[in-house]
């Protein structure tokens, strides 16, 4: 049997600072390794440059879309190139591609179709302001009781999608802020299995988090609103494994 062909979707803006040696890490974290994506979300610095050089494929927005935008970029190439699995890392460097093995774990083992690398499950060790805190918590017991099972980190980026979630995401994937517990929310009622992994996650390297004290608890009731409005849209037909 062949190998599973892995891609990695890195979203960056503005990340010439961290995104080479995202890439360099990913390249190194699995055997055979990775493809690495990085899809530059129309960046004003040299973040594509140093992504290519780092030995990255290379997909430049024409215009800003937003992580979401960027990130559904990423579904669709792999879906478009026939790869089996995808994991998301974001490209300031906060996610450790040394935990990709055990992330990918799940997925290649056909025990999940969605793999999250969660920075709760099994350890309290992450540092977040008391806002950030409290809108993590609040996000992950309503996404439990939404989706039926229970979750400690639905604001994670950090995770491993096989071919039918790469189906689903590729056609449909939010483009709100936290898109990822959107995401997390439209993959359980479309039917993929989900699984949390715990990892480690280390401090945002360069840069600001676009999540700050002031806004936390506003995007909480907002991604809140979201998630209510996706519950009554229309499931996405994931059709028969190939």
């Amino acid at each position: 049997m062949r190998e599973p062909r892995c891609l990695a979707i890195v979203p960056a803006l503005n990340e010439e600072a961290s995104v080479g040696a995202v890439v360099r890490e990913i390249r190194a974290a699995c055997d055979p390794p990775f493809e690495v994506l990085v899809v530059d979300d129309c960046s004003s610095d040299a973040t594509a440059a140093v992504a290519e050089a780092a030995g990255a494929r290379v997909v430049r927005l024409p215009f800003n879309l937003g992580i979401g935008g960027a990130v559904q970029t990423g579904y669709r190439y792999a879906l478009a190139h026939g790869f089996d699995v995808a994991v998301q890392v974001d490209g300031d460097g906060q996610h450790d591609p040394r935990e990709l093995p055990a992330v990918l774990a799940p997925v290649l083992a056909g025990e999940a179709d969605v793999a999250i690398g969660s920075r709760f499950a099994g350890t309290d060790e992450y540092l977040a302001t008391r806002p950030r805190r409290f809108a993590m918590r609040v996000f992950a017991r309503l996404v439990s009781a939404f989706v039926g099972q229970p979750l400690t980190d639905t604001t994670s980026s950090f995770r491993a999608v096989g071919r039918r979630g790469i189906r689903l995401f590729a056609a449909d994937y939010p483009h709100g802020f936290l898109e990822t517990v959107e995401a997390t929310v439209s993959g359980a009622r479309s039917g993929l299995e989900l699984v949390e992994v715990p990892v480690a996650m280390r401090a945002r390297e360069t840069g600001r988090s676009s999540l700050t004290t002031a806004r936390s608890l506003f995007y909480t009731a907002k991604v809140l609103v979201a998630i209510f409005v996706g519950l009554f849209r229309p499931r996405v037909p994931l059709g028969d494994e190939s």
